[in-house]
This record gives C-alpha cells, structure tokens and sequence, in this order.
C-alpha cells in the first residue's frame, strides 16, 4: 500500500513537470520560427540623439585681472586667440541660404544691412536716395584687390565668416533669430565689408584653407578678422582651416593683434599697446605708439579703408595726396559707430 502511494505521487509530479517542459519548447519553436519567417525582425532602428550645444556670444575682451595703475595692457594676438577655437569636423548637411534671412533693416530707420554698410565704408558721404535708402554713389576700395569703385552696383556686401562656412562651424544649431543677428551684424566693422563683388564671389563660402585675398598687405588683416568672427560667435574650425590659418600666422602675422569687439575698425599687423595712467581718472588711457608706426609718420603709404581706433589721428598718404584716420569724414558727418577710416586730410 505504501509502495502504491508512492507511485501515485511520482505519476503526478511527472504530470506537471512535461506540460511545462514542452510549454517551453513550444514557445521556442514560435520564437525561432518567427525570427526565421519576419524579414522585420531582422531591422534594428537606431536613434542617434546629437549631443546639445549652447551658443553663446563669445566677447574677446581682455582676461578680467586687477591691473596696477602704470602697467600696459595689449590686445590678444590672433595666434592666441586662435588656440582658444574648437577644432572639430564640419556639420555639412542641411544648409540653405535662406536660413540666414538678410538684408533686414535691425534698427528702423529704412536703411536695410546692405546699405548701411555701403554708408559706413564709403570714405567720401555717400550720396543716398532718400526713397528706399538706396545708395547712389560713393567712394569705397575694396580691401581684397585694392581696387577703387565709385558705383555701388560693382559691390558685394562680404560675409567675412561665410554664412555656409557659419552653418557648417556650429549655426545649424541656432535658432533662426540668432542666424538672422549673425547675418545682419553690424556690432562691430569686421563681420559685413563692401568688396569687388567679382573677388567676393570668387571667395564664395571658402575658408582660409581654400581662399585667402589676393592682396598680400590684407591677408593678415583678413586672417585676424576671421579668428574674431569665429571666436566672437563660438564657431569652430576644421583641421585644414585651423592648421592654413595657424601657419600663416606663424608665418607672416605673429604680431597682429585682435581689438575687443565693438572697439576697432579693423586689425591690422602692427601691435598697439594701451598704457594705463599712473594718475587721474583710471578711465582715461593714453596711447603708446609702436617704432613702426611713429616711423610711418607723414610718408607712411595708406589706402582709403578703415583704420584702427588707435590709430585715430594719425596721418600718411595715398597717390600723393594727405589722409588721415578719422571717426567722421572730411565735411563733418560722422562714420557708424566704431567705423574709422583712412580718409582725405
């Protein structure tokens, strides 16, 4: 009796434990089989979530430091500047023009980005119809090729940071106010130049790898104002483009210097030096001139486009008639804000 007890309970344990196994076999089967027979199961969708990057404005200011009265304080050079600016590979897909709406009239008063440039750098007054604010005529060389125009229409408004080569470095990720205000900046002289439309299109959206001005006094003017741009508006730099604009620099520019932004016409290779007071008003600063400039003196050769703030005053000549940097043109009218021009005496 004891014996057959014990057989029962076996039969019942084997009665739960081979529905079970072949459960599970069964579902193996299904599992496989469906692996087999689905060409969906063979898909593997992958979502590659592009790591965010905050856009910031980038002012190139002088490291914030207490300086004892008497010291002197110099503008960052280009080099310096440059080994500040992310090296990384371009974005290149998803560019279009008009992401980067321009011309706008930012500030209401008719004229629109295009005209207030052409206002700005034409060395005489431009003459402008009051209709539209289209610019006429004026007197405007063209930095690039050192050539003279006096009709506007021979003149392309120049991105100096291209708004593709802006869009590949890190505008593709802005919204489209902030590529509206990088299109349209005229915070500072450097960002917008009236140039011979033929040399801007030449250029296209080229960095410094690919194209650099044919004017050889220009290109370290042109290399310091790239650097600017891009480390003003936190774009980065490809290798090439890093690597051309590193060793033209070393090469030729190790000298130019960058003015904060807002505060100089343009850059130039000569360094300038800003000696702070050892009394009066700590505001006040007086100007240390270089040997080179001071050199210059009333033979210095000058070409009729911006100048410095620093140099402000300062005299030279261009086809043997006297010029002079001035904040306002020869009949009194004042440049834009932060414009200086080398202009007739």
């Amino acid at each position: 009796m004891k014996m057959s007890n014990n057989v029962s309970r076996r039969l019942q344990r084997s009665l739960i434990v081979f529905p079970a196994l072949a459960l599970a076999v069964s579902v193996g089967c299904v599992s496989s089989s469906g692996a087999t027979s689905s060409p969906d199961a063979k898909k593997t969708t992958t979502t590659v979530k592009k790591k965010p990057v905050t856009v910031t404005s980038v002012k190139i200011n002088p490291p914030k430091t207490t300086i004892a009265k008497g010291s002197v304080v110099t503008n960052p050079t280009a080099l310096s500047v440059l080994a500040t600016i992310t090296v990384q590979n371009e974005y290149k897909s998803g560019y279009s023009r008009s992401l980067f709406k321009h011309w706008v009239d930012a500030n209401g008063n008719g004229c629109d980005t295009r005209e207030e440039v052409l206002i700005a750098e034409s060395v005489s007054k431009a003459q402008v119809d009051a209709y539209g604010c289209k610019v006429v005529e004026g007197d405007w060389l063209s930095p690039y090729d050192n050539v003279t125009h006096t009709n506007p229409s021979e003149l392309d408004i120049d991105h100096m940071v291209p708004l593709k080569e802006a869009w590949d470095s890190g505008a593709w990720n802005w919204t489209a106010a902030q590529r509206q205000t990088y299109a349209n900046d005229l915070s500072d002289p450097r960002p917008l130049i009236a140039v011979t439309a033929g040399q801007n299109r030449s250029k296209s959206d080229k960095d410094p790898a690919n194209w650099i001005p044919p004017q050889r006094s220009y290109q370290c003017t042109y290399l310091a104002e790239w650097v600017a741009i891009k480390a003003h508006w936190n774009l980065s730099m490809d290798q090439s483009e890093f690597g051309r604009i590193k060793n033209l620099l070393n090469d030729s520019c190790a000298t130019t210097t960058i003015a904060p932004w807002g505060t100089a016409g343009s850059s130039v290779a000569m360094p300038t030096t800003v000696t702070l007071p050892s009394s009066g008003a700590s505001s006040s600063v007086t100007l240390a001139l270089t040997t080179a400039t001071v050199a210059g003196g009333m033979g210095r050769e000058v070409s009729p486009v911006r100048c410095k703030k620093a140099e402000f005053g300062q005299t030279g000549q261009y086809k043997g008639a006297a010029y002079v940097c001035s904040d306002h043109r020869k009949d009194g009218t004042a440049y834009s804000a932060g414009y200086y021009m080398w202009r007739p005496a």
